[in-house]
């Protein structure tokens, strides 16, 4: 599914209504929405974030975004020593040569197109 205003849908299949459900992902409040089909959920995506934004100006407080630049990381100290010699070796910071190599490979996932959709039984 494609970002809607900036805004992105984490999607999963509940069996128990046969129904395809979503939350907004990247921000604290709870945007969800669902529906039976993909022009149906797709819908109630679009109409979910605009009554967010909409209810957010109503209430006269900015909307959170989804994503603000900043992202911790914890890892190892052998993979953090790593990524200081690869970045070395690349003329760069470790931040800008992991920002780098993570968008890149993003890219490539995203440009393949495909949304994987768990499934949740109870």
């Amino acid at each position: 599914m494609r970002p809607y205003k900036g805004y992105v849908a984490e999607i999963w299949y509940e069996e128990d209504d046969t129904a395809f459900h979503g939350i907004v992902q990247g921000i604290r409040d709870t945007v969800h929405f669902e529906g039976n089909s993909s022009e149906e959920f797709t819908q109630a995506f679009h109409d979910s974030v605009d009554d967010y934004l909409a209810f957010c100006k109503e209430q006269g407080v900015e909307p959170q975004k989804p994503y603000s630049g900043k992202l911790a990381l914890r890892t190892t100290p052998e993979i953090h020593a790593l990524l200081s010699k690869a970045a070395a070796h690349d003329g760069k910071s470790v931040n800008q040569w992991v920002s780098d190599t993570l968008a890149e490979v993003a890219r490539k996932r995203v440009d393949e197109g495909s949304t994987k959709v768990r499934t949740r039984t109870h």
